[in-house]
């Protein structure tokens, strides 16, 4: 039987005061103080409350990039996001985590039991976790490390510099987990373990180590080597690319499989079970109001050579989504629905590309993660189990950071990592001495061929799972944003409109001069990328009560 998470929330009273005044309270109506923090059982209790924030990847998390273009223009990429005055992201409640996690650091060593370090490493684990987030949003945040009392003179202190909080506390903490986590088969059934410690430090040190690369901030080796390390710890470790040899299905049925446990991709994972823990991905899935973008379609391969549009000799045609995605990469199919997709079974296609309908903005309708499993279309009755790390990421990781560091990679090392990722779908490997691409996206700076196609293996493979802007942020590249085709849709042309039963049915749909639908009219061309979006603006009370300066270009 699939384990099921308890997700035992501590009720925390705070008071929306200013500065960080909600990080000295005690949550009094959970637990008493006096008496807390005694047994493992108490420590359990606690960490717990923290497990609801993992980050579960779902796959329509793209729609703040140039992957995805959701029918409601993301303000913040249009660059129509203003200054809030409250909130978003800097209220009282979005530092209770981080308040909470410092409590129990103050008081665990109470507790009689010689487990204590192995929790202490699961609260650190989130502290790490839960700062990184502030300091991708926000750049400089305050670095409050203890527990603090109403005169504390800390609660009304700077905002530190990010690189010290990703030092002194991020990087650090990461270390403590990985020191003092269980080994994954040593770990309670659901709890993190230092397997899963490894892969947030994989993660969060490639974003920082780039992050600074790009920015000539001192440091970024310091990251990229930690990067590689935890790559390498769990490439060592047993993992594996899931594959039954089935490369027309293998990847999309990654996503669809009601238990991950035996899956040798999942490093961690958060499972659901039927009629108790449940969610709802496959039923917004078929009406999500969003699309792939006509930019991250084009950046898919040709599976006869592993060359893209530009290089291939295999015939290109986009004038209906059959031609279209014929002699791909097998991912195309497995992510975009196309001709033949069954909708849900026994065996009920869709009318495709379902243009005009809640279920696509650009015709390229998203079907990464969703089941045609009737069961798990019903509305919050989803038990399919979702990853949180899963082993493709950190080879990605590992093969970008070692570029990074060196400037190349060796055959050696593209077979153990990208070219894994390839096997599972039958693409060509990818070689030390790749052709540029002639039709190339715009970084904004120029990029090495072999960068570059370890960079488009990223952003295939890890499509909708949450990475995307992210990674745009750590590689100075919002020109990304300024593509044409990333807020176009396929091509609506004659021959396509003969394929729908009322074609008259498309005449709303705008359309450019070459016929690739336009899913913001309201923009001539394309969207304008202004460089403090790099960074979120800090609400107007919170800056004005602590004098903090703002944000570059948010005044």
């Amino acid at each position: 039987m699939k384990y099921l998470i308890q997700s035992i929330l501590v009720a925390v009273t705070l008071l929306t005061v200013s500065c960080n005044d909600y990080l000295d309270r005690f949550p009094k109506d959970s637990f008493s103080e006096p008496t807390f923090f005694k047994t493992e059982n108490d420590l359990i209790y606690y960490a717990n409350q923290f497990y609801g924030s993992l980050p579960v990847q779902r796959m329509d998390n793209d729609n703040n990039s140039d992957n995805m273009v959701p029918q409601n223009i993301n303000t913040f990429l249009a660059g129509t996001y203003t200054v809030p005055g409250s909130g978003e992201g800097w209220a009282s409640g979005d530092w209770a985590n981080i308040r909470s996690c410092n409590y129990f650091l103050e008081h665990y060593s109470r507790a009689e039991t010689s487990f204590k370090e192995r929790y202490a490493g699961e609260v650190r684990f989130f502290r790490a976790l839960f700062y990184w987030y502030k300091v991708v949003n926000f750049g400089d945040v305050p670095l409050l490390l203890k527990a603090l009392d109403d005169n504390s003179e800390e609660l009304y202190g700077p905002r530190e510099k990010r690189e010290k909080v990703m030092d002194e506390v991020v990087l650090e903490d990461l270390k403590f987990a990985v020191a003092n986590l269980p080994e994954k088969n040593q770990a309670a059934a659901g709890r993190l373990h230092k397997d899963a410690a490894r892969a947030l430090m994989s993660r969060i040190c490639l974003w920082e180590g780039t992050y600074r690369k790009y920015r000539n901030i001192e440091g970024a080796d310091t990251y990229l080597d930690a990067c590689v390390k935890a790559s390498e710890e769990l490439m060592d470790a047993g993992y594996d690319i899931y594959s039954t040899g089935n490369t027309d299905e293998d990847y999309r049925n990654l996503f669809i499989q009601k238990d991950l446990r035996s899956n040798p991709e999942a490093i961690f994972y958060r499972a659901y079970i039927t009629d108790k823990n449940t969610h709802n991905y496959t039923r917004q899935a078929s009406e999500n109001n969003t699309g792939m973008s006509k930019d991250f379609v084009d950046s898919y391969l040709f599976l006869d050579d592993g060359k893209p549009i530009g290089l291939t000799s295999h015939p290109y045609d986009d004038s209906t989504p059959a031609k279209e995605c014929e002699g791909r990469d097998p991912r195309y199919t497995q992510t975009i629905a196309t001709p033949g997709f069954i909708m849900t079974l026994p065996d009920l296609a869709v009318n495709l590309p379902a243009i005009g309908t809640s279920r696509t903005s650009t015709g390229y309708w998203n079907i990464k993660g969703r089941s045609s499993d009737l069961a798990q279309f019903n509305a919050d009755k989803s038990d399919l189990d979702l990853f949180i790390f899963r082993y493709a990421e950190v080879l990605l990781n590992y093969a970008e950071a070692k570029y990074e560091l060196t400037g190349s990679l060796t055959i050696a090392e593209l077979d153990k990592s990208i070219n894994l990722i390839r096997d599972r779908v039958g693409m060509p490997h990818l070689t030390t001495n790749p052709d540029a691409d002639p039709n190339a996206v715009n970084y904004g700076y120029t990029v090495a061929p072999l960068l570059y196609e370890i960079r488009r293996e990223r952003r295939i493979e890890l499509v909708g799972e949450g990475f995307r802007f992210n990674d745009i942020i750590r590689w100075k590249a919002g020109k990304l944003i300024e593509g044409v085709k990333t807020i176009r849709g396929m091509k609506l042309t004659d021959e396509l409109r003969s394929q729908y039963a009322d074609p008259s049915s498309l005449n709303n749909i705008a359309v450019d001069d070459d016929y690739y639908i336009i899913v913001y009219p309201s923009i001539a061309t394309t969207r304008k990328w202004n460089d403090k979006s790099y960074l979120y603006p800090l609400p107007t009370d919170e800056k004005d009560r602590c004098h903090y300066e703002q944000n570059p270009g948010w005044n």
